[in-house]
């Protein structure tokens, strides 16, 4: 009898695949590897915090027991008096969850919401890890393509619900195309949501790093927001934390109970070091994080400032905000074939479109993405330059798939 596995129904890691297009490959000294594919900071975390997790792992016994599934009370408490404070809206810890980073947090959402066949709306260029949850769950997502400038369009989101919608997804800052999605937008497929009896996710993992100031939107000031929202949040990208996979949801009190089941049966409890990791950078790296933050915004400049250069060779800037640079390139193949050869022959490690879209959409083909959380602006200065000397052939004129 023919039978195909759950997994078997998406497709490989595209972070790890990349990382397989090094092997047998060698560069010269005088061009070491520029790795922009991945959206993870490589640096351990300040050395304070560091020494917060070694003193708690040495003088905390219950750092090495089971805790709640749901977290650790305190860091939940924290979690929404700062929230409550930044987004305006009355956040209480019974809202909050904590997981074992974000990527769980929207597997337990998608396991709490959706039963097999049911319907996810996500817009593209999507983040892959999504999609491959939804095909493993047996989830259809529903293509959303974005338009003028990345943004997905509520009205054409509408057009695509049928009876087995369940939910729509939205990114921002966006991953991969690094956009910051306006407030005035962000409410609109709220109300959306709201009056067609869905649930809106928004993934906020790269909210520290948003330009503007302020909230990037009002959704929790809304009486019963609950009812309609689901926040997802990472602290892996704020303090460095990614190895100890922290992450968080705010919902309805109802919808943590069911979310509960799946994290009871995954991971038991969040990695309690890490928990306590998060809580003290929460309460003690504010300015720390701000110095982050204004790094990461001067990479985003640095990037904005040599755009020039590559776009008299063809290229555009799609997008660019949080970790992200995303970008239409010029040449006459297909982005898949594209990011390999640039392993080889520039020294640049990055992700090709295809692997934010549906095979069946020719526009990711014409598309990369430049993670560069982990270069600074001598190395955007080397990435660019590498890429204006790549000489290969280009597509017609106006072809733009």
């Amino acid at each position: 009898m023919a039978w195909i596995s759950r997994t078997a129904t998406t497709f490989s890691p595209p972070v790890m695949e990349a990382r397989r297009w090094l092997d047998g490959v060698t560069l010269a000294p005088d061009m070491p590897l520029i790795n922009v594919s991945q959206a993870a900071p490589v640096e351990p975390p300040p050395e304070p915090l560091r020494r917060v997790i070694a003193e708690a792992a040495l003088e905390t016994p219950q750092a090495h027991l089971y805790g709640p599934v749901l977290g650790r009370s305190d860091l939940r408490e924290e979690v929404a008096r700062q929230w409550t404070e930044a987004y305006g809206g009355p956040i209480g810890a019974d809202n909050v969850a904590i997981t074992s980073g974000c990527n769980q947090a929207f597997c337990a959402t998608i396991a709490s919401l959706c039963a097999e066949g049911d319907e996810v709306i996500l817009p593209t260029p999507w983040y892959f890890n999504h999609k491959m949850w939804l095909d493993m769950t047996g989830v259809r997502a529903v293509p959303l393509p974005a338009g003028a400038g990345l943004l997905p369009d509520p009205e054409r989101a509408a057009a695509l619900i049928g009876p087995r919608t369940r939910a729509i997804v939205l990114v921002t800052p966006n991953n991969p195309g690094g956009v910051e999605y306006p407030a005035g937008l962000v409410r609109a497929f709220f109300d959306l949501a709201q009056r067609r009896g869905l649930t809106l996710v928004m993934d906020e993992t790269y909210r520290d790093f948003d330009a503007r100031e302020g909230a990037p939107h009002d959704l929790f000031e809304t009486p019963d927001w609950g009812e309609t929202l689901i926040q997802l949040y990472s602290f892996s990208k704020a303090y460095r934390l990614t190895g100890h996979r922290v992450g968080a949801m705010l919902a309805a009190p109802a919808h943590l109970a069911e979310a509960e089941k799946f994290l009871d049966t995954v991971t038991i409890c969040p990695n309690q070091l890490g928990q306590i990791a998060a809580l003290w950078g929460l309460r003690n790296l504010g300015r720390w994080l701000a110095g982050e933050r204004a790094e990461i915004l001067d990479r985003r400049q640095a990037i904005a400032e040599a755009m020039p250069v590559l776009e008299t060779e063809g290229w555009s800037l799609l997008g660019c905000g949080a970790y992200f640079a995303y970008l239409h390139h010029p040449f006459a193949m297909s982005s898949r074939e594209l990011a390999p050869l640039l392993v080889r022959e520039a020294g640049i490690l990055l992700l090709p479109g295809t692997m934010f879209m549906p095979e069946e959409d020719p526009a990711g083909s014409r598309q990369v993405r430049v993670a560069f959380a982990n270069i600074d602006r001598a190395d955007i200065g080397t990435l660019f330059r590498r890429l204006t000397g790549v000489g290969w052939p280009l597509a017609p004129a106006g072809d733009s798939a």
